[in-house]
């Protein structure tokens, strides 16, 4: 098993799932994946760790007055990681930096824009069918706005056009938008390429294949 320092597709999408939605402390790093397929693939990249079911109420980006309930994979990888975090421009709570110090650069990460976006998507994206459009929708939230841009940054970097919204607040931080009409692009350029690696939670790429594929039936039925 490789350094987690070392940039590589597979330390990309880790690390890339820390940052959407995991913490690293002296104690070591959490993350939490959508699917159980997702969670042992990433604690296998980082050397074994524990993996626990959670069952978690959320609420709607757009509508707080909505939740939805969804079980999740809570990853605990035991070891000093703090440094590594820490150079990637990750928050670290304790010993080797300060959240408030983070800058998200990703450092060499950045190279592998596809595995880390991936992370990043499954981590802190929503992908969803808009049936009041017909379109499909693919957001980011975080607390972190500078994060945000850097999201925005890897998803200039694709080979297709990806424009967004402005970064603004939501209600647990702050939020984007990729804009509707280029998701059908986007969407499959950022799995592009992950049934080689297998670095991709099989029921967030279902979901995203579903509502592509509902927002195409919708557009032949009203022809």
């Amino acid at each position: 098993m490789s350094s987690l320092a070392e940039p590589s597709p597979a330390t990309a999408y880790l690390w890339g799932y820390v940052a959407g939605d995991g913490s690293v402390d002296a104690d070591g790093l959490t993350l939490t994946a959508p699917d159980e397929t997702a969670a042992e693939r990433l604690a296998a990249i980082a050397g074994g760790g524990n993996v626990a079911s959670e069952t978690t109420e959320r609420d709607y980006l757009h509508d707080t007055t909505i939740t939805r309930v969804e079980e999740s994979f809570d990853v605990h990888v035991a070891g000093g990681f703090a440094s590594t975090a820490a150079g990637f421009g990750l928050p670290v709570d304790g010993e080797a930096g300060d959240a408030s110090d983070a800058d998200y650069d990703f450092g060499g990460l950045a190279a592998h824009e596809r595995p880390l976006l991936r992370g990043i998507v499954e981590s802190s994206g929503t992908v969803c069918f808009k049936s009041s459009s017909g379109t499909v929708g693919l957001s980011f939230v975080h607390e972190s706005r500078q994060l945000l841009r850097r999201v925005q940054a890897l998803l200039d970097a694709l080979p297709v056009a990806a424009p967004t919204g402005e970064v603004d607040d939501a209600s647990s931080g702050y939020w984007f938008g990729v804009d509707d009409d280029a998701v059908p692009a986007v969407g499959p350029a950022i799995y592009d390429g992950c049934e080689e690696t297998e670095l991709f939670a099989p029921t967030r790429r279902r979901k995203l294949r579903r509502s592509l594929d509902q927002a195409d039936l919708e557009v032949t039925g009203r022809v």
